[in-house]
């Protein structure tokens, strides 16, 4: 089923990468109407970075979000070494790091993501708008919703109070 977004919300963001995705999670959880707009019907591609730091762990820990993403496929670290001619030679080592992590995970970010957007989901008062389609936004491109409405229908006029995100800069 295809649907296209909706013209008015109280929060649209431009881009379900990481950034968008997490305002989108807690914009969401603060019972705000949010549209997070995502020109691609999945995650499922390459990305520039599969790595979630040690602060973003400790984020998801204050949020209450780490148990379900340790159960995301995950390659966990505490150091990083280049292999040379010469041997190994450390070029990281996160064990000394404050805080309560002294690691960082690699984590294909589409599987990221995609926890992410289910979490916003999950929030009080929201539905999700399926992906798959999209009217024009922007510049006649077509986008498909990934971040929840409210479940009551109800809608605020489309000038809306924020705007976030690559299209918005561009302005």
């Amino acid at each position: 089923m295809t649907q296209t977004p909706p013209t008015v919300t109280t929060v649209c963001i431009a881009g379900c990468g990481p950034a968008g995705a997490m305002l989108g999670l807690l914009l969401a959880r603060a019972g705000i109407d949010v549209v997070v707009l995502e020109k691609h019907a999945d995650f499922l591609r390459d990305f520039r970075g599969d790595t979630v730091h040690a602060s973003t762990l400790q984020v998801l820990a204050e949020l209450d979000l780490l148990d379900g993403f340790e159960e995301l496929p995950q390659q966990p670290t505490s150091t990083i070494t280049l292999m040379t001619d010469s041997g190994m030679v450390p070029l990281g080592d996160f064990t000394r790091l404050p805080g309560r992590f002294q690691r960082l995970s690699m984590v294909p970010q589409w599987e990221f993501l995609d926890f992410l957007t289910a979490e916003a989901e999950r929030a009080p008062l929201v539905r999700p708008l399926p992906a798959g389609g999209g009217g024009g936004v922007g510049r006649g491109e077509r986008h498909s919703g990934r971040s929840p409405l409210p479940a009551d229908g109800r809608r605020r006029h489309a000038g809306g109070d924020r705007a976030t995100g690559p299209a918005h800069r561009r302005r």
